[in-house]
């Protein structure tokens, strides 16, 4: 490993991997469409992601007018089956994203993703730009009994990597409480799909591209 003080760097996938703000916005208001209201705008959609699709969409009907009773249950399954066949119309990885993880894996060091988004949805995202195959281990909001901020799902990519030393890369306070709960530090960027100025998160460490982060984490 080159003396690099990490064995494992995971990573959250929206806000942090992928900029994909435009698909989930597409998604709700595919869903709110439904209920014949007026589509969110990104800006509206941005701090509802984090906490995963079903949380999103909750969000996104009481911005637009309330939550009807059942509307959620009834409208999840449509916004999946819509996200799922536009996934990947409007998203990218961030800048700098693949250039860090050649350089993490030429280290010899292992890289995962924790998410909040569903499993396959998080594994067809990443296929569709080569991501998934790179990851170590793919853990979705439910894999899991238990999500971010819960520590569990750190504990399990720690396990499923093989142990070792790790770091956790994300967006959210959700990111940040999950690597808090499990003991592991942690780096926000400050690029992504923030509820806050990202110092105010309360990371140990904040990047503003990814071309710091490798710099950033040999010195730790």
């Amino acid at each position: 490993m080159n003396g690099f003080p990490f064995a494992i760097v995971g990573f959250d996938l929206d806000g942090t991997l992928l900029d994909t703000l435009g698909d989930l916005t597409a998604a709700v208001n595919h869903a709110l469409a439904l209920m014949d209201r007026a589509p969110l705008g990104t800006d509206a959609v941005r701090p509802m992601i984090g906490r995963g699709a079903k949380h999103m969409l909750e969000e996104g009907l009481r911005a637009s007018g309330g939550v009807p009773d059942g509307a959620v249950d009834r409208l999840y399954p449509e916004l999946l089956d819509f996200y799922g066949a536009h996934i990947a119309v409007h998203s990218q990885p961030f800048p700098g994203v693949i250039a860090a993880l050649d350089r993490i894996e030429a280290l010899g060091v292992k890289t995962a993703v924790v998410t909040n988004k569903a499993e396959h949805l998080a594994r067809l995202l990443l296929a569709e730009f080569d991501l998934a195959d790179r990851m170590a281990t793919i853990i979705g909001g439910d894999t899991l009994d238990v999500r971010k901020p819960s520590p569990e799902p750190i504990h399990a990519m720690i396990e499923r990597c093989g142990g070792g030393r790790a770091i956790f890369v994300g967006d959210s306070i959700y990111d940040v409480m999950a690597a808090k709960n499990a003991g592991v530090p942690s780096v926000a960027v400050s690029f992504g799909f923030l509820d806050r100025p990202a110092p105010e998160l309360g990371a140990d460490h904040v990047i503003d591209h990814f071309d710091e982060l490798v710099p950033l984490l040999a010195t730790l």
